[in-house]
């Protein structure tokens, strides 16, 4: 599957790729690989919880081809584990559930090779203005 434009630079890093966005939207692959892995051998909770991050925020952050782009940054994440599974591919699917002014709510689960449920979240996101970031 072809990956969208991803400006990202720590998803580059791991490999995350966006696969697919669209309004209220978003799914992400990352191809298992072992530096992906915890001392068990099982994917490491800190890749699971950076993909539900990405696909949840990027689900409130799309827009349409010639407006603005949006940005936005996590204000609570709740995270649950919940299986392991070996595979080739982790897939994250982001869900839009509420939009507001300037926050937003959504949902994501990352699964093993879009099978195996492997964690769940639930976040609330706060729309940012890039251009006064630090």
């Amino acid at each position: 599957m072809e990956s969208l434009p991803l400006e990202n630079p720590f998803l580059q890093h791991l490999g995350i790729r966006l696969v697919g966005w669209s309004d209220g939207n978003a799914e992400f692959h990352l191809p298992m690989r072992h530096e992906l892995t915890n001392r068990i051998g099982q994917v490491q909770g800190g890749v699971l919880c950076a993909m539900l991050d990405v696909a949840a925020g990027y689900s409130g952050i799309w827009s349409a081809l010639g407006e603005p782009a949006r940005n936005a940054v996590t204000l609570s994440l709740t995270t649950n584990f919940m299986d392991v599974a070996a595979g080739e591919v982790l897939i994250a699917r982001g869900k839009l559930q509420r939009r507001g002014r300037s926050i937003f709510f959504s949902d994501a689960n990352v699964s093993m090779d879009g099978t195996r449920v492997l964690a769940t979240a639930i976040g609330s996101f706060k729309y940012v203005d890039r251009s006064t970031r630090r």
